[in-house]
């Protein structure tokens, strides 16, 4: 690898949904050097991480029918079976449900989890609590998309947490996804939920670190009905 292929690699894009916050952080940092230098240096360690925040990095999707891939960065934090939210109409009968964490430092962009069509966007507000908790699911202001492929229906859930404020959406209903297809991005720490069909092994486990539209979830043809892990 040649030292520039590295160094864009470390270097990763921003999303333009950062900027204008790239630009109010380096400001910020400008006034207060003009304050007192010790604060104008927090300022731009503040500015440097706000660039890290809003990076969107390329990444490599796995495209095959019936994959579903990680919507977002983070760790999983809980694999459990639920009842969707009840403004999406997809019934009571609990399903599998994969909750992915984002922390402060991962990558807040989301991904399509599989390729289809966006039957239905719902917005709710809600509350702040800790995105980690499992209460946060239904308590929490969250948008919800009913993504249809060729073969089912999946829900993914962008919830804001504690520290999060606001929920962004790219898509609109109707629209057609590929797999791994920018949708959305929450500012500042919070979690998405994946619901996938019932009767669906996800291939993951809890404490696993996931890369938005590069990880495998699950698979929905079946053809690997599941994997044992252990912890290193």
């Amino acid at each position: 690898m040649s030292i520039a292929n590295s160094i864009r690699q470390q270097f990763a894009p921003i999303t333009p949904e950062g900027y204008p916050f790239i630009g109010a952080f380096a400001f910020v940092s400008l006034l207060l050097f003009w304050l007192w230098t010790p604060l104008g240096w927090i300022g731009t360690v503040l500015t440097l991480w706000c660039v890290y925040f809003f990076r969107d990095p390329p990444r490599v999707t796995p495209v095959r029918e019936g994959l579903v891939v990680a919507p977002a960065d983070g760790r999983i934090s809980q694999i459990t079976t639920a009842p969707p939210p009840h403004e999406l109409g997809l019934g009571s009968t609990p399903l599998p449900r994969v909750s992915i964490f984002m922390s402060v430092f991962d990558c807040h962009v989301n991904r399509s989890p599989a390729a289809g069509r966006v039957e239905r966007i719902v917005y709710q507000p809600g509350k702040f609590f800790n995105a980690d908790l499992d209460k946060a699911s239904l308590d929490n202001e969250r948008n919800s998309l009913v993504i249809v492929t060729a073969s089912a229906r999946i829900a993914v859930v962008q919830i804001a947490g504690l520290v999060a404020r606001r929920i962004v959406c790219f898509v609109r209903e109707g629209q057609p996804l590929g797999a791994g297809e920018r949708f959305g991005m929450i500012r500042f720490g919070s979690r998405l939920d994946v619901y996938l069909p019932e009767g669906t092994s996800p291939l993951v486990a809890v404490g696993q670190t996931a890369l938005a539209g590069e990880t495998v979830l699950a698979d929905l043809t079946a053809a690997d009905p599941g994997r044992s892990f252990r912890a290193g």
